[in-house]
């Protein structure tokens, strides 16, 4: 069964090994073929765009996901997985749902695991920013 995936003007996507930009209207393409890695604009990250923990296991799980071997990037991913669970322990049933991913070979859902990884760090981050500044002195009875 083929993807059918529509693309906005300009919009780029990943099919295998080459990067497919749209021109300036509207496109629809069928994509036929057995596990060949497809990856829309909208998740691509790059290691400009990895600027945190979470979305730097992202872009090691992507990287896998587009290699002809996977097996190359793992040294990178572990490493990582390691700095940010010694860092955010919260993080580990992410985690195992992408390390159970890339074990099965499932590369594609190990993407949408660490999706919702960036999520949970986005989370953290938000509620870090919303607790009130302990440790520095009211400014009010200063």
């Amino acid at each position: 069964m083929a993807l059918k995936v529509e693309l906005k003007p300009h919009e780029r996507i990943i099919i295998g090994a080459c990067v497919v930009t749209n021109t300036d209207q509207r496109a629809r393409l069928l994509i036929d073929g057995d596990r060949i890695p497809i990856l829309r604009e909208k998740d691509i990250l790059t290691p400009e765009t990895a600027d945190t923990p979470a979305r730097l296991v992202y872009l090691a799980v992507q990287l896998m996901y587009l290699s002809p071997d996977p097996m190359a990037h793992h040294p990178t991913y572990f490493s990582l997985v390691r700095e940010i669970l010694s860092a955010t322990p919260s993080a580990w049933p992410f985690i195992e749902g992408i390390n159970n991913n890339i074990l099965n070979g499932d590369l594609y859902h190990a993407l949408k695991e660490a999706k919702k990884l960036i999520g949970h760090e986005e989370q953290l981050l938000e509620s870090a920013r919303q607790l009130p500044n302990s440790g520095a002195p009211d400014r009010q009875s200063a």
